[in-house]
């Protein structure tokens, strides 16, 4: 593959413990739309892996996968050099060879692609200045710590931003190689890869997220466990005692914890978190309220929309009307929101 012939070229660069589905996704609609012929060919689309050696590279999921090819100059050879990222383990990060392959791919002006947490790596290798960065809800907070003065979207599916291309992850990854297909080969190749990996269209880059990031960062080790608890278990919330049990810590403790770290609860944390998810599948999506409610781990809309009436003065039906105060009304709780720091615009995208 020492010659460009193909519509559309990549170059995939995992890290170590990368999160093997986005790019196995992004990989599979390649060869989907590569091939008329459906003899997974490259042809259309052509690709690569590279790494600093040849050696097995181990995905988070413990698969192997063997590079193509080691770290070479760019050249323009590529449209796109994708980072794959995984765990943010910090000895699972890009070594010192693949920071500096990605500053050379840089200095070359092909376009770079963070995915999943490849964009943690791109920020590492300090090609990210002044730059927008998409970054997962999960991880909105780790991106924040680790990188302050960036500028993280956690409202978007991924962000094209010039020759940077930053994406959340996950099933994210289909949508953002059907926007590299289209654009390269045309839509009806983008179309076809979608149809055969059972999507029916890709989603645009401002699709939003399924939920916002959810707290601020706390020092207290058993609040933080406890709060990733919660978001994991939104629509079942989680009885405070058996929290407690699965902390190993006892259920007083865990109040105390709650009280001293955020002032509030872990039934009141819960039940803040829960309306402010409602909130955001209110605003950014078109599912029932009834739905929104379920989701949300309200037993029904009438629930929900008492809670929302005592919490914010307004019912969420009024965040579905043109009367932009109802949303001015209901904002987050305070201790879903940064603390301190870079406030990104529209709470937590753009």
């Amino acid at each position: 593959m020492s010659r460009r012939t193909a519509d559309l070229s990549v170059c995939f660069v995992p890290i170590r413990r990368f999160t093997l589905s986005p790019f196995a996704l992004m990989i599979d609609a390649l060869r989907l739309a590569s091939d008329e012929g459906d003899r997974s060919r490259q042809g259309r689309c052509e690709w690569t892996v590279m790494a600093p050696s040849l050696e097995p590279v181990v995905a988070s999921c413990g698969t192997k996968i063997t590079p193509f090819e080691v770290f070479s100059a760019p050249a323009r050879r590529f449209d796109y050099v994708i980072v794959c990222g995984g765990l943010l383990d910090a000895v699972e990060q890009a070594d010192a060879a693949t920071l500096s392959f990605i500053r050379s791919v840089a200095r070359s002006g092909t376009t770079l692609v963070g995915l999943c947490t490849g964009v943690f790596d791109l920020l590492r290798a300090g090609v990210m200045s002044n730059r927008r960065v998409c970054v997962s809800w999960f991880h909105y907070w780790d991106l924040l710590n680790e990188f302050p003065d960036a500028t993280p979207v956690a409202d978007q599916l991924f962000v094209v931003d010039g020759d940077r291309i930053t994406c959340a992850g996950g099933v994210g990854a289909v949508d953002l190689a059907a926007w590299m297909i289209n654009r390269h080969c045309g839509p009806a190749s983008a179309q076809k890869s979608l149809h055969i990996l059972q999507a029916d269209i890709g989603r645009p880059p401002e699709t939003p997220q399924p939920q916002p990031p959810g707290w601020r960062p706390v020092r207290n080790a058993h609040v933080q466990r406890a709060l990733l608890m919660m978001e994991q278990n939104l629509s079942a919330p989680v009885p405070v005692r058996k929290m407690a049990r699965g902390l190993g810590i006892s259920e007083r403790q865990l109040e105390r914890s709650f009280q001293e770290a955020l002032g509030v609860s872990p039934r009141r944390a819960s039940l803040l978190m829960r309306l402010r998810f409602a909130m955001w599948l209110v605003t950014t999506s078109s599912q029932t309220l009834t739905a929104v409610a379920q989701q949300a781990g309200f037993s029904d809309l009438a629930h929900l929309s008492s809670a929302f009436l005592r919490e914010y003065g307004t019912r969420p039906s009024a965040l579905r009307s043109p009367d932009l105060r109802a949303l001015e009304r209901a904002r987050p709780p305070r201790f879903l929101e940064p603390a301190s720091g870079p406030q990104p615009r529209r709470g937590y995208g753009e």
